[in-house]
């Protein structure tokens, strides 16, 4: 009898300043990612939030070593079309608040539970309500 591969039951989503923290080793963020391996949680993020974290300063080796160690969700046009509609739903629009729009059509397209940790709580909350956990980073 051969076993079956496990499977995530969940998902750790990082947005921009979520990311930055992980590059950077901030000790709030590292300790998430530690439990995320050990409850074999997926770790992701929007390859929209990779334009917001890389920059001239930031150190490309702990940023590569970073992002080799998640998934970075690709902005199909479904995801696309969802942040759209999550944008009109929360009464929102512009480009404030559309990489955020995208991040969180991301995490609600990922297995869940999902919790998001993010610097913009509220705006994540509004646009993805109750269905993923917030946590401000």
């Amino acid at each position: 009898m051969t076993r079956s591969p496990a499977v995530p039951s969940g998902t750790l989503v990082l947005d921009s300043e979520g990311l930055a923290k992980a590059v950077l080793r901030d000790r709030t963020v590292t300790s998430w990612l530690a439990l995320a391996r050990a409850d074999d949680l997926r770790v992701i993020t929007s390859a929209a939030t990779l334009v917001e974290v890389v920059h001239p300063r930031v150190n490309r080796p702990a940023l590569e070593w970073t992002l080799s160690r998640l998934v970075i969700e690709p902005i199909t046009e479904t995801i696309a079309r969802h942040a759209a509609a999550l944008l009109s739903d929360a009464g929102l629009h512009g480009h404030k608040f559309a990489i955020d729009a995208m991040l969180s059509a991301t995490a609600l397209a990922a297995p869940g539970p999902v919790t998001v940790l993010t610097s913009d709580p509220e705006d994540i909350a509004a646009l993805c309500g109750v269905r993923v956990t917030v946590i401000k980073v």
